[in-house]
C-alpha cells in the first residue's frame, strides 16, 4: 500500500504542477521512477526475509515440539507409573478388545476399571463376564479369554490344564474381600463359630433342617435355636465357594476324615445378588457372599464370626487387618502370550495397576485396598512378566 500511495503521489506531483518546466517535470518523473524501483527492490528483499523467518520459526517449533513432547512424555510417564496415565496417554492411543471372565466377586472391579479406562482409551472394547472362578479358569486355560478374574489362587489342577495348552500367565493380586456370613433380620443369632458353620453347612449336615441340628455332630457348638434352616450360598463354580471351604470348613473336615466340601442340599447360585435375595426371604436363613455385596444389603443380618479368637464383625477395617477370620485376596490372571501380542490388553492391565485401578476402582465397588507394599509387589509382578 505504501508503494502504491507513493507512486500515486509522485505522478500526481509531476502532472499537476503546470508551473514547472518540461525538463523539471522530466527530472521529477525520472526521480519518481527510480524511487519506485528502489522500493520494489527493498520490498522483494523483505519478502525473502519473510520467507526465511517462518522457515526458521518452523524449525525452531519443530525442535520445541520435540523437546516439549520429550519433556511432556517424561513427565507423563513419571506420573503414569502411579496414576491413570500408566497404559493410557504414555502408550498413545490404542484400539482393540479385551476379554475377561471368571469370578463374580472380582467382576465389579474389572468392570469399574474398564469404565475408568474408557476415558483414557475409548477405542478399546473391554468385555467382562462373571460365571465363577472355576468356570473362568476353564475358559482361560483353553485360551478363550485374555484375563481370568479369580476370588482365590489358581489350583494346581487348573495350572496344569493351562500348561498342557501352552498357556503361561502372570498372577496379580488386586484387592481384599471378606466373606460375609448372614442370616435373616428376624433371627436371634448374633455370632457363629467355625464349628457352628460346619454343623450347619458342612459335608456331615446333609438333611439338617434346623439350626439346632448343628449340635448333633459331637462338635463344640453354640446354643443355636430350634428354628428352620434355609441355606443360600455360592455354587461349586464360584471362587467364594472354594474360599469359604478353605477358610472355614477344610481343617474341621480333615480332622473328621471328611471331604472338604459343603452339604449338597442347599440353594446354590453363582449370582451373589440372587443369594442375598434368598437370605432376605427367610428370617432364619443362613448364607454367605462376598462382603462387598452384603455390606449395603437390606433385610439381612451380618453375623459376627469366631475363628478361635472371639467374635469379630465384618467391616473394611477388620478385613484389611485380617482380624475378621473369613477374609481372602482377589486376583486377576493375565495370559502372557496374548499380552505380548495385544497393545490393548497391555494398556488395560497397565491401567489396572495404576492408582485408578488398584485404588479408586477397588474402593468404588466396596472392596478393601491392598497396602502400598502389596500394591508395589503386584506392579512388580506385572512389570517382570
Amino acid at each position: 500500500m505504501r508503494l502504491r500511495k507513493l507512486k500515486f503521489t509522485t505522478w500526481s506531483l509531476a502532472s499537476s504542477n503546470s508551473n514547472l518546466s518540461r525538463s523539471a517535470r522530466l527530472l521529477i518523473l525520472m526521480f519518481g521512477l527510480m524511487t519506485t524501483l528502489a522500493l520494489v527492490a527493498a520490498a522483494c528483499g523483505n519478502d525473502d526475509d519473510g520467507d526465511t523467518t517462518p522457515s526458521t520459526a518452523g524449525q525452531t517449533d519443530s525442535g520445541g515440539d520435540t523437546g516439549g513432547d520429550s519433556g511432556g512424555s517424561s513427565s507423563s510417564d513419571s506420573g503414569g507409573s502411579s496414576s491413570s496415565d500408566s497404559g493410557g496417554d504414555s502408550m498413545g492411543s490404542v484400539s482393540g478388545s479385551v476379554t475377561i471372565s471368571g469370578s463374580s466377586t472380582v467382576e465389579p472391579i474389572s468392570v469399574r476399571v474398564a469404565e475408568l479406562f474408557e476415558n483414557v482409551q475409548p477405542d478399546v472394547q473391554v468385555t467382562v463376564d462373571g460365571p465363577g472362578t472355576g468356570d473362568g479358569f476353564k475358559l482361560f486355560c483353553e485360551g478363550e479369554t485374555d484375563i481370568s478374574d479369580a476370588s482365590r489362587q489358581i489350583k494346581d489342577s487348573e495350572a496344569e490344564a493351562c500348561a498342557a495348552n501352552g498357556i503361561e500367565f502372570v498372577e496379580l493380586r488386586v484387592g481384599i474381600d471378606g466373606i460375609a456370613v448372614m442370616t435373616g433380620e428376624g433371627n436371634s443369632v448374633e455370632c457363629v463359630t467355625f464349628n457352628d458353620i460346619y454343623g450347619l453347612v458342612g459335608p456331615e449336615s446333609t438333611g439338617f433342617g434346623s439350626w439346632s441340628d448343628a449340635g448333633s455332630l459331637g462338635l463344640e457348638t453354640s446354643d443355636l435355636p430350634d428354628v428352620d434352616l434355609d441355606i443360600y450360598g455360592p455354587g461349586e463354580e464360584s471362587g467364594t465357594f472354594d474360599s469359604f471351604i478353605e477358610i472355614v470348613l477344610e481343617d474341621i473336615a480333615d480332622e473328621r476324615g471328611q471331604d472338604a466340601t459343603t452339604r449338597p442340599d442347599y440353594n446354590a447360585n453363582a449370582d451373589d445378588n440372587v443369594i442375598i435375595q434368598g437370605i432376605q426371604s427367610s428370617d432364619t436363613s443362613f448364607g454367605w457372599v462376598g462382603f462387598a455385596f452384603a455390606a449395603h444389603a437390606s433385610g439381612v443380618k451380618l453375623l459376627d464370626v469366631d475363628g478361635g479368637g472371639g467374635c469379630v464383625g465384618a467391616n473394611a477395617d477388620t478385613i484389611a487387618s485380617g482380624e475378621y477370620p473369613v477374609s481372602r485376596s482377589l486376583y486377576i490372571y493375565v495370559n502372557k502370550a496374548k499380552a505380548a501380542a495385544s497393545p490393548a490388553l497391555v494398556a488395560y492391565v497397565d491401567y489396572y495397576m495404576s492408582d485408578d485401578g488398584l485404588g479408586t476402582a477397588v474402593s468404588d465397588v466396596g472392596y478393601v485396598n491392598l497396602t502400598d507394599d502389596a500394591k508395589g509387589a503386584t506392579r512388580a509382578n506385572w512389570a517382570g512378566r
